[in-house]
């Protein structure tokens, strides 16, 4: 065996460690910590495959976005052994109502949008083009859902306060 195999077998098992402790352990905390560690090993295996823009693109966007909003939102949320109030009937049915808007909204936007269709032989879909496709041509669609997602941390923060919302 020689050093790239080491290399390799032991970033492998990095990443099942991590995923292993990701879901057994009891502590919802530690979960969210070992889920990070797996990540920073699948980070590392795309390095080793000569892929170092998914393995930043990875490190930027799992760990350094969504596995700290998840911290974030473990580390604000109610503990699990306080009682839990009693949900609104009112604030359900109204966030079904404006689920289903988004939903029907959504569904027809993408009925109504004229797709280009391009033969996959002649497309280009290196990680060169697709930066640039997301910083030029899809800017509005690329910021809109960097809004979304702001918006689902503050409603994630709202639902975990412990005040009445009204």
């Amino acid at each position: 065996m020689n050093l790239p195999d080491f290399f390799f077998i032991a970033v492998a098992a990095v990443v099942l460690l991590g995923a292993f402790m990701a879901v057994y352990l009891k502590n919802v905390f530690y979960n969210a910590l070992s889920l990070i560690l797996c990540l920073f090993g699948v980070a590392c295996l795309f390095i080793f495959l000569n892929s170092e823009f998914l393995a930043v693109v990875e490190v930027i966007v799992y760990i350094g976005a969504i596995s700290i909003a998840i911290i974030f939102a473990i580390m604000l949320s109610r503990p699990l052994f306080e009682k839990q109030e009693k949900r609104d009937p009112k604030k359900v049915a109204r966030s079904l109502v404006i689920a289903v808007f988004l939903f029907v909204g959504l569904e027809k936007a993408v009925r109504l949008t004229k797709w280009p269709v391009t033969d996959p032989a002649q497309g280009d879909y290196s990680m060169n083009a697709i930066g640039k496709t997301f910083l030029t041509t899809a800017l509005l669609p690329f910021e809109a859902i960097s809004l979304i997602l702001l918006i689902a941390i503050v409603g994630a923060l709202l639902i975990s306060s412990s005040e009445p919302n009204g």
